[in-house]
């Protein structure tokens, strides 16, 4: 199944990016009450509808683009789009990376503590470990290893809200109705989107398989299907603790102890667990690229213990910043400017120069079609 045709130009894609979002906050709950049930129980639907629609233009558009440049590295795939303002993209990417990174350490610590009762920094050594094997072994089975977890995840995730409906519907619905949209969602929503959405160059190693424009632009407004639906479903089961979750440190845990279910909360940390390692791998894995991609310019092959050896440098790095800081503060205080950095350096010039490039190219395909 993995490796059919229909999988690899539309699923795929849609399960590493997904990987790569979900992890630390998104995962954990964090980050849907920080962007979105804050803003209050139905806003933050609203505010999850906008991101979802930015991702999924953004993710067309990117694909294509990358198809028509043959760039499946972030360093090329800019330097392309941006040229000499690339380097403006690197540093904000570097800086997001650590600073997720760091929000898994963080998460990652907190989670063995809090859900297993073993020190944090058990949960820290397993987590770079594991992320340092796959990366040393690269592309092919970094793809395997993200979409089984993925299939994994929806499956635990659709348990989840089948529980949390079932057992909290009434306060769902009642937080639902209660609660009066605010003007500031759709910010919310935008904010939300840019800085993940952000990332996208450094999975492009799994658009590879894309041939045509057709399935670059299908494959792309799936992949932003994909990636939201898990945080439709914790995001809905979490309204039935509103508003004591919003001061959670993890609203996924919170959620859980009070559903009471062992076996459950078991599973679910598990996969949540995975989601932090699959997180770290995508964003890893994508600056890994980057540098094999300068030694394929040179004709060479980047070494694998080199890809081991970054890895592990990247996550001890951040762990310092996540023991320092924690997750909450990371979460609140950095993502703000590097959201804002991804719209100015990634997201404006896709949907400016990446579109224009594109139909530029169709026009140049087909001289007689009209603009």
């Amino acid at each position: 199944m993995f490796r059919s045709p229909i999988f690899l130009k539309y699923l795929l894609p849609g399960f590493v990016f997904q990987s790569i979002v979900i992890g630390g906050g998104y995962g954990t709950g964090r980050e849907l009450v920080e962007f979105f049930l804050s803003d209050g129980p139905a806003a933050g639907y609203y505010g999850i509808v906008v991101s979802t629609i930015i991702w999924s233009i953004v993710l067309a558009i990117g694909f294509e683009l990358a198809r028509l440049q043959r760039s499946y590295d972030y360093r090329s795939f800019i330097n392309k789009l941006l040229g000499k303002a690339w380097i403006g993209y690197e540093v904000v990417y570097v800086t997001g990376m650590i600073l997720v990174v760091s929000v898994l350490g963080s998460a990652a610590g907190e989670l063995t503590t809090e859900v297993f009762g073993i020190p944090s920094i058990v949960g820290i050594i397993t987590m770079i470990l594991v992320v340092g094997v796959l990366v040393f072994y690269g592309t092919p089975l970094i793809e395997k290893a993200l979409s089984i977890w993925s299939f994994a995840l929806y499956a635990v995730f659709l348990v989840l809200i089948i529980v949390a409906v079932n057992r909290f519907g009434g306060v769902i619905d009642e937080n639902i109705s209660a609660s009066s949209p605010g003007a500031s969602w759709w910010l919310s929503g935008a904010r939300y989107a840019a800085y993940n959405v952000g990332i996208m160059p450094a999975m492009l190693f799994a658009t590879r398989h894309i041939e045509s424009r057709k399935e670059a632009l299908l494959s792309g407004s799936i992949a932003g299907l994909l990636a939201m639906l898990p945080g439709v479903m914790i995001y809905t089961a979490m309204l039935g603790q509103y508003p004591e979750i919003l001061s959670a440190s993890i609203p996924a845990d919170f959620l859980l102890s009070h559903l009471d279910i062992p076996i459950l909360r078991l599973v679910f940390q598990i996969i949540l667990f995975g989601t932090l390692i699959e997180t770290g791998i995508g964003l890893i894995h994508g600056f890994n690229e980057r540098v094999n991609g300068v030694y394929e310019e040179k004709g060479k092959r980047m070494p694998r213990v080199l890809r081991f050896g970054i890895a592990i440098i990247i996550l001890v790095l951040a762990i310092f910043l996540a023991d320092a800081i924690g997750i909450v503060d990371l979460i609140a205080s950095g993502y703000g400017a590097l959201t804002w950095g991804y719209w100015i350096v990634f997201v404006i010039p896709v949907l400016t120069l990446g579109l224009w490039r594109i139909l530029k190219a169709n026009l140049k395909a087909n001289p007689n079609t009209k603009a």
